[in-house]
């Protein structure tokens, strides 16, 4: 099985069939970390499809100093972003279901404890989705995919230090939402 690098050297070689196999690699986890970070599964595809094209275009820039993958998903956070900032739609628990396929496992749990146990699933999704785009990526990052401080600085252009901080704010960011919404849910029970 052939390594990134030696991939990369074949597709800059005119191997297209190279970066097909660089594609079928690294397609999976790519994509359902940007489900996680954009909400969508829709969106997801087209973001990955459009950084696996953008990283076919730049592939000649690629220097190595990071592993390929940390630098496809640098491009695919810089295409979410630049299509999150162009619709700022929001959109409902519903269509958020709807459009994600997130379903319920069947967990031989009782129909009221899957759904209160939805209800909370969708709440968090709910809350990591209003944080801010830097904030979503560290969360997902970190606490979803389980990268590295050092994989997550490389992948936003940041020092250790700051990452570190930055999640530490993400993480009580998200505290205060979901204690929000569970304060309101208890009121309004």
């Amino acid at each position: 099985m052939n390594d990134d690098a030696d991939l990369i050297t074949e597709t800059l070689a005119g191997n297209r069939a190279a970066f097909g196999a660089l594609v079928r690699r690294h397609q999976g986890r790519l994509f359902n970390t940007l489900v996680h970070v954009v909400g969508s599964r829709e969106d997801a595809e087209d973001i990955a499809q459009e950084a696996f094209v953008q990283a076919f275009m730049k592939l000649g820039s690629f220097r190595g100093h990071s592993a390929f993958y940390t630098w496809l998903y640098r491009i695919a956070f810089n295409v979410a972003v630049s299509r999150r900032r162009r619709k700022r739609a929001e959109v409902s628990m519903e269509v958020h279901r709807e459009r994600t396929g997130f379903e319920p496992a069947e967990t031989g749990e009782e129909p009221e404890e899957r759904l209160q146990r939805e209800e909370q699933l969708e709440q968090v999704r709910g809350a990591i989705g209003r944080l801010t785009d830097e904030h979503r990526a560290m969360i997902v990052l970190r606490d979803i995919e389980g990268c590295r401080y050092e994989m997550i600085a490389e992948i936003l252009e940041l020092p250790v230090g700051t990452v570190r901080s930055r999640l530490h704010r993400a993480r009580l960011q998200l505290r205060e939402a979901l204690k929000e919404l569970f304060q309101t849910e208890h009121r309004n029970s």
